[in-house]
């Protein structure tokens, strides 16, 4: 009789530890935790304890956190690329609680992104990559438009 162990709290935990995410723990994560394609809300929350850190991450740990943080906001919605109250709010607390640069990359990407968000959410939003980087405006306008 087995039974299923969620492994990726104990990986991630190691990986603050180490206080480091290497392209092969990358590729690990990928191809072993979340290769199911979705992404769980507990998940989602070690990946931004990651990005919480403030580490010496390998580069591909920027994109593929982007990617993970979208696969659980806007692909497993309903209607799918529709962000709802509910996980806006999760996404904007995180992201305020983390500050890193990856975590305003899954914010930008969400407002590029999406299909519908919440208006307070995509103010916010624009207003908190503005503040982290006033030369922002000019992505920001071309990923919201339409």
């Amino acid at each position: 009789m087995g039974f299923a162990i969620d492994r990726s709290r104990t990986i991630i935990s190691a990986m603050i530890l180490g206080r480091r995410v290497t392209a092969q723990d990358v590729a690990w994560l990928r191809r072993e935790v979340f290769a199911g394609r979705v992404v769980t809300r507990e998940q989602a929350d070690e990946l931004f304890a990651v990005a919480r850190a403030d580490m010496n991450n390998a580069p591909e740990w920027k994109d593929f956190f982007v990617e993970m943080i979208a696969r659980h906001v806007i692909g497993q919605s309903e209607p799918e690329g529709a962000v709802s109250e509910e996980r806006a709010a999760w996404l904007m607390n995180r992201v305020d609680e983390c500050r890193s640069v990856e975590a305003l990359a899954a914010l930008a990407n969400l407002l590029a992104e999406a299909r519908s968000v919440p208006e307070w959410f995509l103010d916010a939003g624009k207003a908190r990559i503005l503040n982290a980087s006033p030369n922002a405006g000019w992505a920001l306008q071309a990923a919201t438009a339409g």
